[in-house]
């Protein structure tokens, strides 16, 4: 896991935002809004279990763009950078990359944009009104985009079985915290049905419908008793590629 993420457990990190709001100025109102519309056209949702007529909704933006999308681009920041920029800053680089990668906007427009707006910050912004995108937003945000699939096979584990977080290789991206690498749990609940991510993660092994369970693990057995408050369960949604039964050794482990 790259740096700057799953930072669980780690010291000297620097003051905490306790900061409740979800939007803290008006222009991150808009980023989300980006990121909205850009999910609701993702050409993905063809195969969605809602029912979406990509073929038909009129727009130019013919690629996939899903959350997992978002915090790709998230982790590709040079971790420094990461740590330097607030929240929808993050959002609004690794929005503008993909737009600039996939070719709708050129470097070099983009910034003649930004300067242009930085100078004129009431100028009015391009305006093509779309009722049937407008329409398409509002099913997205009431349907959504359900990833859930038959089960390819019998869920692995059971509710009250204790398991092994595994360690798989690392990947660019991953849907394991690494603090709970090689920790042990308990499973709490078998999830119905299967689920599947937006991409594969490559060497990090999660790639197509499987299992997902939520699984309690015990704060002392993740940072140690002098660092967490006694009676503490931490609870944790886990594809099952990242689950290990334990081995009779480690059943011995207290």
């Amino acid at each position: 896991m790259k740096l700057q993420h799953a930072l669980g457990g780690l010291e000297n990190l620097g003051p905490v935002s306790l900061e409740t709001r979800v939007f803290v100025q008006d222009w991150e109102k808009r980023i989300f809004g980006i990121h909205t519309v850009m999910m609701a056209e993702s050409a993905h949702l063809a195969e969605a279990l809602p029912k979406y007529a990509m073929a038909t909704l009129p727009t130019t933006f013919k690629d996939t763009w899903t959350w997992a999308s978002l915090r790709t681009g998230a982790e590709g920041m040079q971790p420094f950078e990461y740590f330097k920029f607030r929240y929808y800053e993050k959002w609004l680089m690794g929005i503008s990359q993909f737009f600039v990668d996939e070719g709708y906007i050129t470097t070099q427009e983009l910034v003649w944009w930004t300067a242009h707006y930085r100078v004129q910050p009431d100028a009015p912004l391009p305006e093509r009104p779309s009722e049937p995108i407008k329409r398409q937003v509002v099913d997205y945000l009431l349907h959504g985009d359900s990833s859930l699939r038959p089960l390819p096979h019998p869920p692995r584990f059971e509710v009250g079985q204790t398991v092994q977080v595994a360690d798989p290789a690392a990947a660019d991206h991953t849907r394991l915290p690494g603090y709970l690498r090689n920790k042990k749990g308990t499973v709490r609940e078998v999830y119905p049905g299967a689920f599947e991510y937006f991409c594969s993660t490559g060497p990090d092994g999660l790639e197509g419908p499987m299992p997902v369970y939520r699984v309690a693990f015990d704060a002392r057995d993740i940072w140690g008793p002098d660092l967490c408050e006694p009676n503490t369960t931490i609870y944790a949604d886990l594809f099952e590629v990242y689950l290990q039964c334990r081995t009779p050794e480690e059943e011995k482990t207290p």
